[in-house]
C-alpha cells in the first residue's frame, strides 16, 4: 500500500543567495545541514534542518524566473511553520524589521496564527500549537 509518513523537504528557489540564506538561518534559526555549490550551474543549495524528519532545500540560479502569482492562486499558497509563542517569534521578527501581519484566530481550531514573508515575498506562516 502507498503510505507517507512525513514530508522530506521543502524546495525555495531565491532571488539573492546570501539575503536568504541569513534570513532562514540566523533570523528564524534553521541550521544548516550542508552547503554545497554547483559550478556547472552557476548556483548554490542549502540544506536547512526543520526538524529531525524535515528540512528546507534553498536554492540560487543565476537568472530564476520571478514568482507568477500572489498566495491566492492555485498551487502552493505557503508555507506554515509550528511555533510555541507567537508573541515571541512575532516580536523576533519585528526586532529583525521584517513586516508581520496581525494575529488571526483559526475558525476551525481556535489556534492562533499569523503571517510574514521572506526576502522573495514567499508566504510564510507562524501557527501556534
Amino acid at each position: 500500500m502507498f503510505q507517507i509518513s512525513h514530508i522530506h523537504h521543502v524546495a525555495i528557489i531565491c532571488s539573492n543567495y546570501m539575503v536568504s540564506k541569513h534570513f532562514y538561518n540566523q533570523i528564524l534559526g534553521f541550521p544548516i545541514i550542508k552547503e554545497t555549490y554547483r559550478a556547472e550551474r552557476q548556483s548554490y543549495k542549502l540544506d536547512l534542518k526543520i526538524s529531525e524528519h524535515e528540512q528546507i532545500e534553498l536554492f540560487s540560479f543565476p537568472y530564476p524566473p520571478r514568482r507568477p502569482s500572489q498566495p491566492e492562486a492555485q498551487g502552493l499558497r505557503h508555507l506554515a511553520f509550528t511555533v510555541t509563542d507567537l508573541e515571541q517569534c512575532i516580536t523576533h521578527l519585528q526586532a529583525h524589521n521584517i513586516p508581520v501581519e496581525n494575529i488571526r484566530i483559526d475558525e476551525l481550531t481556535g489556534k492562533r496564527f499569523t503571517f510574514f514573508a521572506d526576502p522573495d515575498n514567499l508566504p510564510l506562516e507562524l501557527y501556534e500549537q
